[in-house]
């Protein structure tokens, strides 16, 4: 039986755990006693508690595994994985880190590891998606509008946080990148808000965010691409409040009472009260992704098609597991299964569009995830006008 050890316990490192030890060895690392102890009790899984974030330590705990799992902060992601890489093991990341995974492609050819990255429901399973499309067709529009919500709304944010509030707060301050008429352009954090309405849930609002991340660079060719978060209705009003009052500024230090604060780390901390989820609240995960472009026929023809995707899932209240961290971690856990089973042996760094694109890996995440019920519904249209 394969040996693999998951980093990080939290919420979604937590699914992926409970998911996977019903095949494998599983054991689970983090520095936190709390976040183990929940693991070790309620199903048995073996863990290991120690400091993640120091390589020479990190490299000698996971050298008796086959496959190591990354699943800590976006802040220290990159560093992780690159320790993992360098170690020669096989990963498969979701800690959505901001600088480029791509630049250790060559690391990872070097020392023969399969990495699969930023492999979540988005970016992730719209990637997988996107990647098997452009195979398929000559895409020239792709959106992915995504969002994980409580669904009783509690004044003022109407918001729970699936994560840590630091990484969801990187996504109301870190500039949004997206495709438009073949050039990459840059726009503020929330910006371009509009109403959109969805049957299983009615309105809510989306604004720019910068998720395409490896799109930009894999799927360049694709002239309109972009990605925007859903929250409901006015929960952007207080975030844009709280940003330009300096409560989400990281590059400065006030002085209270002679003590130095970070106003972004003094936020967090108030947030991540206001943010958290009870263990057992209700919540859900929403995401449309939209294809556009031409079909060509067996006649040699083309035709315009559009293809979309919609997914809408609940907390599961048999397993206790979120909606986020079952639609993140099964997708983590998918990507997993494709390694360890030899159906995916390529040797580098690849974003999940660069997996999805062969069929018999895309089969077998939507397969994966339908057995734990988390199902993608499609929807496609032969006749399709032109997207402005």
């Amino acid at each position: 039986m394969k040996k693999i050890i998951v980093l990080g316990a939290g919420l979604v490192g937590k699914a992926i755990a409970f998911d996977l030890h019903k095949q494998f060895a599983v054991t689970s690392a983090d520095v936190s006693a709390d976040a183990l102890s929940y693991l070790q009790k309620k199903y048995k899984i073996k863990t290991l508690q120690f400091d993640i974030s120091d390589k020479k330590l990190l490299k000698q705990k996971i050298k008796d595994f086959d496959l190591v799992v990354c699943a800590v902060p976006g802040f220290m992601g990159f560093e992780t994985l690159k320790t993992i890489i360098e170690a020669g093991k096989n990963v498969v990341d979701i800690s959505f880190f901001p600088e480029n995974s791509l630049e250790l492609d060559a690391l990872a050819k070097k020392n023969n590891v399969t990495a699969v990255v930023d492999c979540g429901v988005a970016p992730g399973m719209d990637n997988v998606i996107l990647g098997y499309y452009n195979e398929l067709m000559d895409v020239n529009f792709f959106e992915c509008l995504v969002g994980g919500l409580p669904v009783v709304r509690k004044f003022p944010f109407e918001y729970k946080a699936p994560f840590s509030p630091i990484d969801v707060i990187e996504e109301y301050t870190r500039p949004a990148r997206y495709m438009e008429n073949g050039f990459v352009v840059t726009k503020p954090a929330m910006s371009d808000t509009e109403l959109i309405n969805f049957s299983e849930v009615g309105t809510l609002e989306s604004f720019n965010t910068d998720g395409l991340r490896s799109l930009l660079y894999t799927m360049k060719h694709i002239p309109d691409m972009k990605e925007k978060t859903l929250r409901y209705p006015g929960h952007i009003q207080f975030i844009q409040a709280l940003k330009a009052a300096g409560f989400l500024d990281n590059n400065r230090r006030i002085s209270v009472n002679g003590m130095e604060i970070n106003p972004l780390q003094f936020s967090s901390k108030l947030l991540i009260d206001e943010w958290k989820s009870k263990p057992d609240e209700d919540e859900f995960t929403i995401m449309r992704i939209s294809i556009n472009g031409k079909w060509k026929m067996e006649n040699g023809k083309w035709k315009n098609k559009k293809i979309i995707y919609n997914l809408y899932d609940r907390f599961d209240k048999v397993s206790g597991i979120s909606s986020m961290a079952r639609t993140t971690g099964y997708t983590c856990t998918a990507a997993v299964n494709l390694i360890a089973k030899n159906i995916f042996k390529n040797k580098g760094v690849f974003p999940p569009e660069l997996v999805g694109k062969y069929s018999e890996c895309f089969n077998f995440f939507m397969n994966y995830l339908k057995q734990r019920n988390v199902i993608y519904k499609e929807v496609t249209s032969d006749e399709l006008k032109t997207h402005k």
